[in-house]
């Protein structure tokens, strides 16, 4: 899995392959540099050093094999075992090696993560997941900014059933931005509706990323995606009525430009023809959300019954178009995926077994409480370092780096595991379309080039973070309204049944 390519990512929603990093030097110069502090830090650790310069030094090491282009996960298992091997011996290594794979991967919970998986692809190869923006078109291209509301709600109907926020974006851009420009919308509001799309998606169930977040913080799968059910709502309600704005005020100035008043031909039996037809997404999430909220399902029966569903939409979708290709095609991505995110998974608790011996997690932890910091100065605080590492990270590379190195911080804060599994997952999709070196924003530039999604209006990289301008506040305040109302995460898992 780390030689995926980004066209087998666009293809595939579910695969995680290298980590972009932007902008990051990739000539020899900068190669040469990485390589450097990759050997420095290597052999630094060897030296007579303090147990906390090793810590300091293995995770340069990762950072550095990250920039390099390595799977993150390689990247956590080497630094960490580089790191148990300076602080202890080879023995620890070569044990910690031969057992740990088994007592990461071989939880129960963790088993709903290749059903997700599976169905995710399943729905993206059936081609219901392609209807729902022109159901979100259908449905609220009346109104201001409708199409751009359209693309927010879809996005997040993409994003929850395909796991991927870039395949999500690159799939709305090419898709969306031509759409509304050919209605007259202004570039910026297009360009702002694709970027905040994908955000609520990772929040509402059935969500990888939350899954991965309960598997390194060690809570009930089942609660935390329960948990982001309100926020995912929260989010998607929250950007669909910047966009209204957006487009009356906007709209008042330059009518012409922001189509406030475009109107829509489909009659209403359109509307409900292109309702049906993505019966399986919403089904699917109530199987999951309902079924673990009232205690019929447990997260990975949940999980085992929305595959099936799944499989058997793209078995009737596809009767007459080799159907069961489709479904080897879904299976091969699910192996490819779930053994990747393993893979992962392992280098985070790798890593989170490592660093206490290190002394930077009771250290980090002693200077919050030096700091006198409270709990919601901490998430402020947090919030500015997520936005400076999405410069660099995608959002599961940063949730997986921060996650072992925060949890004693966060046991002394009583800050509820399950309100920060909301918390880090959505700062973290914020982050990666942060500027200068926002992997989102750069994604939709270059699809934005094409002639076929442009349509001949120049979209440059300052228009790209002008709409990020706006979208960036929007977020930061539901973060803000997360932190005033945490009941947003936690009052639907507190109903959960038994």
């Amino acid at each position: 899995m780390t030689a995926v390519s980004t066209a087998e990512r666009h293809d595939n929603p579910q695969l995680p392959g290298r980590v972009r990093t932007g902008r990051l030097p990739n000539g020899r110069v900068g190669l040469a540099i990485l390589a450097t502090a990759a050997v420095a830090s290597s052999i630094g650790m060897f030296l007579d050093v303090s147990k906390e310069t090793t810590g300091v030094l293995a995770l340069v090491l990762l950072l550095s094999l990250i920039f390099l282009r390595m799977h993150i996960g390689f990247a956590l298992l080497v630094s960490a075992m580089m790191g148990l091997w300076a602080l202890r011996d080879f023995g620890v290594v070569t044990s910690t090696v031969s057992r740990l794979p088994f007592q990461t991967v071989a939880q129960w919970t963790l088993s709903v993560i290749p059903m997700f998986v599976f169905m995710g692809l399943l729905l993206w190869r059936s081609g219901v997941t392609e209807k729902l923006y022109d159901v979100a078109r259908t449905w609220l291209g009346w109104m201001p900014g409708g199409l751009a509301v359209g693309t927010n709600l879809a996005g997040a109907g993409l994003a929850s059933v395909s796991g991927s926020t870039v395949g999500t974006t690159h799939a709305l851009a090419r898709i969306g931005i031509p759409e509304m420009l050919r209605a007259g919308y202004d570039k910026r509001i297009a360009i702002g509706s694709v970027l905040a799309a994908g955000l609520p998606g990772q929040l509402i169930p059935p969500s990888i990323t939350l899954v991965v977040f309960a598997g390194l913080a060690q809570v009930p799968v089942g609660e935390q995606l329960l948990a982001g059910v309100g926020p995912g709502i929260a989010v998607a309600a929250l950007f669909s009525i910047a966009l209204v704005l957006a487009a009356v005020i906007l709209g008042r100035k330059t009518p012409k430009t922001v189509a406030a008043e475009v109107g829509t031909p489909d009659t209403m039996r359109d509307r409900w023809r292109a309702l049906v037809s993505i019966w399986p997404v919403p089904v699917l999430v109530l199987v999951v959300v309902v079924g673990m909220f009232s205690g019929i399902f447990t997260a990975t029966e949940a999980g085992a019954a929305a595959a099936m569903v799944a499989l058997f939409v793209v078995l009737f979708s596809r009767r007459r178009d080799r159907p069961w290709g489709a479904v080897n095609e879904a299976a091969v991505g699910t192996i490819a995926s779930t053994g990747s995110i393993f893979l992962m998974l392992l280098g985070a608790t790798a890593l989170s077994r490592m660093l206490p011996l290190t002394g930077l997690t009771t250290g980090f932890t002693d200077w919050t409480v030096g700091l006198g910091l409270s709990a919601w100065q901490f998430i402020a605080l947090m919030t500015v370092v997520y936005l400076i590492l999405g410069m660099f990270l995608d959002g599961l590379a940063i949730m997986l780096l921060t996650v072992p190195l925060l949890m004693p911080t966060l046991a002394y804060l009583d800050i509820s595991l399950l309100w920060f599994g909301v918390f880090v997952v959505f700062a973290a999709e914020i982050a990666v379309i942060t500027p200068p070196v926002g992997i989102l924003s750069y994604i939709v530039h270059g699809v934005a080039q094409d002639p076929e999604v442009n349509l001949g209006n120049k979209i440059s990289l300052r228009d790209v973070f002008t709409s990020v301008a706006w979208v960036i506040p929007v977020a930061l305040l539901f973060i803000v309204l997360l932190v005033m109302f945490p009941e947003i995460a936690t009052y639907i898992p507190s109903q959960m049944g038994g």
